[in-house]
């Protein structure tokens, strides 16, 4: 209850986070309860769509240029020139959702540059329990047709159902992006339009990584292998892969822009993305053969070289075996590493699992942030400020049966809705994680980190360590992360947070006034008047002239506010005014305050970084958790996130104020304090009356 004494946004946080642990409790962010993206409920606007006699129009994305892009797509873009938003009921004569199933040749690439998503869609399409949480049962062009639809899609944790009308962009008769071969079909088109309603427009959705859209499609988590670079043990974990339903994906690199889409010798797309969907060991000549089902979802060229559909290998292999294997298009695992360049594995979840005899993944998520100032401490070549990134720990239980000894574990590490910021001309930042052995309080680092830092949506790597504790350090200089860590073993991986949750105050015992010197005194005779006390208007005066002879410092002056605080901190009278022995006390803090000031303005600008306050904190007496010492740079810091004197020993003041006030009120010295409802809002009262100037609610807002 104590949080609420520093600021209105932090108890409003409280209050979401407890809301939103309560409906993740009750299933709710699940994909048979999926959150309503902009609060738009489908069931609800169809049924008024269907009273009303009236198609669906979407005004939260509405069939305009800026629901098109912003740049590429852009309103002055030869792209868009032409192009007009159609139903198709009004461009086709028979319009169809789905015919006979969804496959591939439903999903044909547009004028848009995301066959990454599209590549995934098609993968879709091989697993239908998949496809239908993605693309709900039920819509039609025929029955109960009213212009509108909805998709499911994951994001950073949550399932979100996205509604969206039909209307497409059209440019002579044809659709501009997404199509079925044959033209009559409607599904991929939708769904391509419901993902860029999620992600801002449509030129947000150019160019990716195949994993993200596998991702935003099953929940699950994937890792990328650079085949040159690839473990000893890679065809075994492509099996394992096989065996718990996961998707895979590959694609051979492109080095400039002509090599976009070339075909190789043996008929390979470069910077094309093709599926794994099998495995095989064969007898060949004798010798055990490893091979891969490799598809190619657009289906104009395929593999021409060893094991493809008419090469001599399959000669020499038993006919029963031969029409079996010849079903789908195969490639041995030595061409695979030589001709393919990386390999993406997306690893379902277990409830995208259908099969009960299918091993699967243990899961843990937690969403956490970086935040200017408090939290962002950067990756480990800034070692003064790494510690402050958020910290992990994860229990590894027991070995499971990949490694015999160790256990195998996946760390994912994800920033989030960054491609709706694409529009103001940011881009995904660089990001990256460090592990450290857990022993007590002391962290000792392992050579075990992500294998790169890298401007992706996600960063992740497989890795294999022996039982015990770990502590999963995830690093960058922006907010937002949601990190993930799968245990392939049967016993759940526990994720929590490592912060300082103890608050830690020096108390001083009561001064006497006979401890009081005779210079104090007659000093004190000379501020306070004949009154002998000092009021907020004195006060302020007297601080303000003593601080503006100190030039090293910054400071925009101490306001009425701030000596109110400090007056009702020392005022043991009651009146509201401080007599010799309070304004002696506050002296001596102020004092202390401006040494531990200079003592931690380590480079000498006359302010406070937000690194420089909070180790400036714990020497005045406080140990904060990173909640609060957000909260603290949110109410205390400049523009610049740098802190000046009178705001620093304002915050100070006030940090004294709330704890001597819970210390109070907790008499049983327990830590915690109960309140009635009318001791709760008399404490609001008091937040509403402390936090009234704009500066103050625009951080509440």
């Amino acid at each position: 209850m104590a949080l609420s004494w520093m600021e209105p946004i932090c108890a409003m946080g409280v209050a979401a986070r407890l809301r939103s642990e309560w409906d993740r409790n009750e299933g709710l962010g699940q994909n048979n309860m999926a959150l309503k993206f902009l609060g738009q409920d489908f069931e609800t606007l169809h049924a008024h769509c269907l009273q009303s006699g009236c198609l669906f129009e979407d005004e939260t994305f509405p069939a305009q240029q800026s629901s098109l892009g912003f740049k590429e797509l852009g309103p002055s873009s030869a792209k868009t020139k032409g192009v007009r938003w159609m139903r198709p009921t009004e461009f086709c004569t028979d319009p169809h959702f789905i015919v006979d199933g969804a496959t591939r040749t439903d999903i044909c690439q547009g004028a848009l540059g995301d066959c990454w998503l599209l590549a995934a869609i098609a993968c879709l399409t091989l697993n239908e329990p998949l496809l239908h949480r993605v693309v709900p049962h039920g819509q039609s062009f025929h029955q109960q047709y009213a212009g509108i639809f909805h998709f499911q899609f994951w994001q950073f944790g949550d399932w979100v159902d996205v509604v969206i009308d039909d209307r497409l962009p059209v440019r002579d008769g044809k659709l501009l992006f997404v199509h079925s071969a044959e033209g009559a079909e409607f599904w991929s088109a939708l769904v391509e339009k419901a993902y860029a309603k999620l992600n801002g427009c449509y030129e947000a959705l150019s160019g990716g990584c195949t994993s993200e859209g596998f991702e935003d499609f099953t929940g699950g988590v994937t890792e990328m292998y650079e085949l040159k670079k690839a473990p000893p043990n890679l065809f075994s974990i492509i099996r394992r892969a096989v065996e718990r339903g996961s998707l895979m994906g590959c694609s051979i690199d492109i080095t400039s822009f002509f090599d976009m889409e070339a075909i190789t010798f043996k008929k390979l797309v470069k910077g094309h993305a093709y599926s794994i969907t099998g495995v095989e060991e064969v007898s060949y000549r004798g010798k055990p053969t490893k091979l891969l089902h490799i598809r190619n979802h657009w289906g104009e060229v395929e593999w021409t070289g060893p094991w493809s559909d008419e090469s001599r290998e399959w000669r020499e292999i038993d006919a029963s075996v031969r029409s079996l294997l010849l079903s789908t298009h195969r490639m041995s695992f030595s061409d695979f590493m030589r001709e393919f360049s990386r390999l993406e594995i997306c690893n379902l979840t277990p409830d995208a699992l259908q099969s009960s005899e299918v091993k699967k993944w243990i899961t843990a998520v937690y969403p956490g942030e970086w935040r200017r100032g408090s939290t962002a401490g950067g990756c480990r070549n800034y070692l003064a400020t790494f510690w402050i990134n958020p910290q992990f720990k994860i229990v590894l239980q027991e070995p499971d049966t990949e490694s015999q000894e160790d256990c195998t574990f996946l760390v994912a590490l994800m920033q989030k809705n960054r491609r709706k910021l694409r529009r103001e001309g940011k881009d995904m930042e660089t990001i990256g994680f460090a592990i450290y052995e857990y022993l007590g309080w002391v962290g000792v680092h392992l050579n075990a980190r992500s294998e790169l830092f890298i401007n992706l949506r996600e960063v992740s790597s497989r890795f294999c360590l022996p039982a015990g504790e770990y502590i999963i350090v995830p690093s960058t200089f922006e907010p937002q992360k949601l990190l993930g860590v799968f245990n392939s073993t049967a016993h759940r991986c526990i994720l929590g947070v490592l912060l300082l949750n103890n608050v830690l105050l020096l108390w001083q015992p009561a001064l006497q006034e006979s401890d009081i010197d005779e210079g104090f005194k007659a000093l004190f005779t000379k501020l306070a008047g004949p009154e002998m006390e000092i009021n907020v208007l004195k006060l302020q005066i007297i601080l303000n002239r003593v601080v503006g002879k100190h030039k090293d410092i910054k400071t925009d002056g101490f306001d009425k506010e701030a000596c109110r605080g400090m007056i009702n901190l020392m005022d043991t009278t009651g009146t509201g005014k401080l007599g010799l022995t309070d304004f002696h006390v506050l002296w001596e803090k102020i004092k202390r305050y401006l040494a531990v000031f200079r003592k931690f303005d380590l480079d000498k600008s006359g302010t406070m970084s937000s690194y420089e306050m909070r180790l400036a904190l714990e020497s005045a007496g406080f140990k904060l958790t990173n909640n609060l010492f957000q909260l603290i740079i949110l109410r205390y810091a400049k523009p610049d996130l740098n802190v000046d004197f009178d705001s620093f020993v304002s915050c100070l003041i006030r940090l004294e104020t709330m704890f001597k006030t819970f210390k109070t009120m907790d008499t049983d010295e327990d830590g915690l304090v109960s309140f009635s409802f009318t001791q709760v809002s008399l404490n609001w009262s008091l937040v509403i009356r402390n936090f009234n100037s704009k500066s103050h609610l625009s951080v509440a807002q």
